[in-house]
């Protein structure tokens, strides 16, 4: 008891200001767009009119876009599923080749933003294909594409989504000690028995969570109902928002405010079910060693690796080359050839049209910016939720997801909502400017930026700071001297992965943009609008050349970072530690004992 007094009195001194810091954040990033959505669909003008509310959520378009959104989610459920759940076993029981290299290629097409995954299968299909009108394929000119409408955003929706899934799953395997492996094997129960009768039962309840988190991801999907669903009148509530505030703007704030809060309830239940059943999963991994791949195929094994072969090609390597060939041909329609490849697209997107490289420029200043902050304020954050906030942190670190768990375009109503008039006392308003942009990456990206930087903080060793306090070292000394030389590559990794995913993003941009702070993803989207179909994809493989080069570095900083921090290597580890000596984790602090293991962000 002695000894838990003086650890506490050694932390707490002087943690006011990191207390301090961590309320300001919750407050500002998570608390206040939330009530200011609240406020607005419940409290139209100052007043409550919960009548008001009813009849925008009862009208017949919205009606129609909810069951849109619910069917979508649902259907496209039924495939990501199966999908990412077949290539976690494969990749994570059996012995198959190249497993982390196939790991990080699945999860690089779910790292690609929605729209460009989207423009890449509807180049794919249709009657001008260039892929297809090179093979002789093409269907019939003037018959509809197929990726059009319901079966379209359904199909891209699932593929896209399938590698969440396999994430979660992949995350489930590494919790099964391996003694479960070792101890069915003892009985005399070959592999398939192991893992339907040992393994499966223990993956139940991430099973559930991921499928409820593939469906969460299609309900605030934005960019693939966009592109797919729009031109055809078939509408998700997340795309029926986005018409509505930009064709009647703020005079509809009150009736998007109560859509958005619908989006916002579905999402938010669906999240807190998933995480309520995987944490209620009964496998806890102590001491004992996680499992790895006990299924040996020996010759067998091209079966399953022409099954990972084709999921990739279908998930990645498909829509890649449907975007290279619609950006190398002069017009979209034509036949790719050596007569017709041309790299024109690609100077026009790149050195001639103002908007495009504009919009380059932004997104690397919006997105950059908003990593290069969240990457400084993930190590003080987590320091004080780790070893200032005690039992609270539980609290602080949900209320902190709840930007990242709304979807963008609810997000971004919130942001309209909270900055619409100018700032009190300051008398400027952040609407319409950058800075609102920057504002709602900040708020979204936090526990992307947080989740690698928590997860080093719980394994770096107390007893060094309370040497250091002996000797007379304030807070601010300990953190700087002692915990950010740990932390750096954690928190660089962090700050990559929130570029990663807002460098392109259009789900929140999409209505905060203005005249002069257009993003790529923006830009995206209205070049595929206006016809421009060749130029929209030569910006496309541009992203993906992005997101591809932010990724490979950090796969490279993956060495140095915490168990888990990057969801393509957590699956692979035992494969990675083999071609290298793994970094000895520092032994666990006894005064870590007592915050709640389970705190951390979810993948």
């Amino acid at each position: 008891m002695r000894r838990r007094a003086q650890s506490r009195s050694f932390l707490e001194r002087g943690g006011f200001g990191l207390h301090a810091l961590v309320a300001l954040i919750v407050v500002a990033f998570d608390v206040l767009p939330a009530l200011r959505l609240l406020w607005a669909a419940l409290l139209p003008g100052g007043v409550l009119n919960p009548d008001a509310m009813l009849a925008a959520l009862s009208s017949r378009s919205a009606v129609r876009a909810a069951q849109a959104s619910l069917e979508t989610a649902l259907l496209s459920g039924f495939l990501a599923v199966p999908l990412g759940t077949a290539m976690a076993l494969v990749l994570g029981v059996t012995d198959v080749r190249r497993r982390r290299v196939a790991s990080f290629l699945f999860v690089l097409s779910v790292m690609i933003s929605p729209q460009v995954i989207a423009l890449a299968f509807l180049h794919l299909a249709g009657p001008a294909s260039p892929i297809l009108n090179t093979l002789g394929l093409a269907p019939e000119a003037g018959s509809a594409n197929p990726m059009m409408g319901r079966g379209g955003i359904i199909l891209v929706l699932g593929l896209h989504h399938a590698p969440l899934v396999y994430v979660v799953m992949s995350a489930g395997l590494k919790r099964i000690p391996l003694a479960v492996v070792e101890a069915a094997r003892i009985d005399g129960a070959r592999p398939f028995r192991i893992l339907t009768d040992h393994v499966m039962p223990l993956l139940r309840p991430h099973l559930a969570g991921a499928a409820l988190l593939a469906f969460v991801a299609g309900i605030g999907n934005f960019g693939i109902p966009a592109l797919l669903g729009a031109p055809v009148n078939y509408l998700t509530l997340p795309v029926l928002i986005y018409r509505r505030l930009s064709s009647f703007g703020t005079d509809m704030i009150g009736d998007v405010s109560a859509l958005g809060l619908l989006v916002a309830a579905i999402a938010i239940l669906g999240v807190a079910a998933s995480q309520v059943l995987m944490r209620r999963d009964g496998v806890q991994l102590e001491d004992d060693a996680p499992l790895k791949p006990f299924w040996g195929l020996g010759r067998r094994r091209v079966a399953p690796e022409i099954f990972v072969g084709l999921v990739l090609a279908v998930t990645l390597v498909l829509p890649i080359l449907s975007l290279m060939a619609s950006a190398l041909v002069p017009s979209y329609g034509m036949a790719l050839s050596p007569a017709t490849i041309t790299l024109d697209n690609f100077v026009e997107v790149l050195a001639r049209q103002d908007v495009t490289i504009r919009a380059f420029t932004n997104s690397f200043l919006y997105a950059g910016g908003a990593a290069g902050l969240l990457a400084g304020l993930a190590v003080p954050l987590a320091y004080g939720l780790v070893r200032l906030m005690g039992r609270a942190r539980l609290l602080a670190v949900s209320l902190l997801e709840i930007a990242y768990v709304l979807p963008g375009i609810v997000l971004a109503i919130a942001c309209i909502l909270l900055f619409l008039k100018p700032l009190p006392l300051l008398g400027f308003s952040l609407y319409a400017t950058p800075w609102i942009i920057v504002f709602a990456y900040l708020a979204r990206f936090l526990p992307v930026a947080l989740k690698p930087v928590l997860a080093g903080m719980v394994q770096v060793d107390v007893a060094q700071e309370e040497a250091a306090a002996i000797d007379g070292a304030r807070l601010a000394q300990r953190l700087f001297g002692i915990v950010l030389p740990s932390l750096l590559p954690a928190a660089v990794a962090g700050g990559l992965m929130a570029f990663l995913l807002a460098f392109s993003e259009l789900t929140v941009s999409a209505l905060l943009w203005s005249a002069g702070t257009e993003t790529i993803g923006v830009v995206l989207y209205n070049l595929e609008e206006a016809g421009l179909a060749s130029q929209a994809s030569a910006v496309a493989v541009v992203i993906v050349a992005v997101v591809t080069a932010a990724m490979l570095v950090l796969d490279a900083l993956g060495r140095y970072l915490p168990a888990g921090a990057l969801p393509w290597q957590s699956a692979m580890e035992d494969e990675a530690r083999t071609n290298r000596e793994p970094a000895r984790a520092p032994a666990r602090p006894p005064v870590l004992d007592r915050l709640e293991p389970k705190a951390a962000l979810s993948p």
